[in-house]
């Protein structure tokens, strides 16, 4: 049977410390329910990430393309997959004590792309912040298929609370792309977009280039 095929609805979060970098990461969450590991594949470098999963029980393919704002540590960051979605702290590359302004590198809006306000902290609030509990992810290095990133299985990997992960194909850190164009966009999430704009501060994601399917859940965005 055919499957339809949509980009999935991202979330994120950030901290930053110019002096700890444990605590200088982008919290990112991409919502896929019922994607089995031996469904994904995940492409990490740098500079961004692209992510394929398919749910046979949704009859639902996903696929994803960022490119960030600034870098990223692939070494350092690290992950969770649950059976609603995927989990990534992505370890920023420069200690800095400012935050990014936005998650992409372009400064278009995406309608796909929201403030995860569960995990939110005002830059000025940090210190004040509950630290983040990270003990379910496990980190990246040790992942087969990550090109310049060392060998080994997937034994290795602390906190991944049982998970399957011999499935996913993190092949070597090239394919991450750009962002999609932003022509011909078909969105589903007017009414979403309308009360976001009401949001300060985190202006501008890219404007994707295709959405097939139906659309993900609501959240509230922070453009």
């Amino acid at each position: 049977m055919s499957t339809t095929t949509q980009i999935p609805e991202v979330l994120w979060a950030q901290r930053s410390s110019p002096a700890d970098p444990e605590k200088n990461f982008i919290y990112l969450t991409i919502s896929v329910p019922d994607v089995p590991a031996s469904d994904l594949k995940l492409d990490i470098k740098p500079t961004g990430l692209t992510f394929t999963g398919r749910s046979d029980s949704l009859k639902r393919t996903y696929h994803l393309e960022l490119e960030f704002y600034a870098e990223i540590d692939p070494e350092a960051s690290r992950i969770n997959h649950t059976s609603r979605d995927v989990e990534m702290k992505l370890r920023k590359k420069d200690l800095s004590d400012a935050y990014w302004p936005r998650l992409l590198k372009e400064s278009k809006k995406v309608h796909f792309l929201k403030t995860d306000f569960d995990k939110w902290v005002d830059e000025d609030e940090q210190d004040e912040a509950t630290e983040d509990d990270f003990s379910n992810f496990g980190g990246m290095e040790g992942m087969p298929g990550m090109g310049g990133m060392g060998g080994g299985g997937m034994e290795g990997m602390g906190g991944m609370g049982g998970n399957d992960f011999s499935g996913i194909d993190f092949s070597k850190l090239s394919g991450a792309g750009g962002m999609p164009g932003g022509e011909d966009d078909e969105s589903d999430d007017d009414d979403d977009d309308e009360s976001d704009d009401d949001m300060p501060a985190l202006m501008g994601e890219e404007e994707a280039d295709e959405e097939i399917g139906t659309g993900g859940k609501k959240a509230e965005t922070k453009a």
